[in-house]
């Protein structure tokens, strides 16, 4: 059946839902395109209200995929956000709206998306929490650069199409474990860069309207949009990454935070995901840990933690 004729109206579902696991990155389709508050006017308005709390974010035209993943608050040329939406069209526009969440339309939109993908994240995992949303517009040609997040995420192409670059989240020769040990606790991507030969590693998919891909925290990951993609009249790229942790993912973080105190020391520890005995006192000690900077050294921990 259609997802546009679906009986339970806005879904998302795996395009192989017997081999789909919250562990693997899976292309997914669904019809949250054709949702109201995912057309262009809409969004425009959502910019408008963000753009007073700095949630909307910029990048200069120009970047590749391999460029570091730096944006700002404020639009390189000095331009309001009603210009910016009246240019969108304009070639290696730009403008990504963060945490949707906080606009009281966009968090019930958000719980909507997530009662749609709940059965396939708690068929394995428990605990769905800080879902969030981050909503990228642009004109092709535009890239995100090469960057890793602390969410699970499906990403969603609302309009136009684009490409998505997704690494495992297991592949140390893309990501080195202490790169992504100290990601999760400080955020820092400055060692999470794109290298001759990755790409060839990872998977890509070439994606519009009512396609995704799921893939989980950490997992690398780029987008590239290319003008000869667009039609007259249509020339505007549209995505969505649905993001969210779950009690694994704050376990695996504890195991990553505890790991990066190991290195400071000197040591070489085992990477996340190895036993089940050694990941579980890890993860005590890793929460420990955190309490201690949290209480004593005025840390401010990521939702993941």
């Amino acid at each position: 059946m259609a997802l546009s004729n679906h009986p339970m109206g806005f879904r998302i579902l795996p395009v192989d839902s017997e081999t789909f696991s919250t562990q693997r990155i899976s292309a997914i389709r669904h019809n949250f395109h054709e949702h109201p508050l995912m057309q262009l006017p809409e969004l425009a308005k959502l910019a408008k209200e963000l753009r007073a709390t700095q949630q909307c974010r910029f990048m200069a035209p120009g970047g590749t995929q391999t460029t570091p993943f730096f944006h700002r608050s404020h639009h390189p040329e000095g331009r309001d956000i009603e210009e910016v939406f009246g240019r969108i069209e304009e070639p290696g526009s730009w403008v990504a709206l963060y945490h949707v969440e906080t606009h009281p339309a966009y968090k019930k939109f958000l719980d909507e998306v997530t009662d749609s993908f709940r059965p396939l994240i708690e068929g394995e995992q428990s605990g769905i929490f800080n879902v969030g949303g981050f909503i990228f517009i642009s004109a092709p040609p535009s890239v995100t650069p090469f960057h890793i997040d602390r969410e699970n995420n499906f990403w969603l192409q609302i309009k136009g199409r684009k490409s998505i670059n997704v690494w495992s989240h297991t592949d140390r020769e893309v990501v080195e474990a202490a790169d992504v040990d100290r990601f999760i606790l400080y955020g820092s991507l400055e060692n999470v860069r794109l290298k001759d030969g990755d790409i060839e590693r990872g998977c890509e998919f070439d994606v519009g309207p009512g396609e995704g891909v799921y893939f989980p925290s950490t997992s690398p990951h780029a987008t590239r949009s290319e003008p000869g993609w667009t039609r007259r009249g249509d020339g505007v790229c549209v995505s969505i990454g649905v993001v969210f942790y779950t009690d694994q993912t704050r376990f695996v973080a504890n195991v990553h935070a505890w790991n990066w105190f190991l290195r400071r020391l000197g040591l070489s520890p085992r990477d996340a995901g190895g036993t089940t005995l050694i990941d579980g006192v890890k993860y005590w000690c890793g929460r420990g840990l955190v309490w201690g900077k949290k209480t004593f050294r005025g840390y401010k921990p990521s939702a993941g933690l």
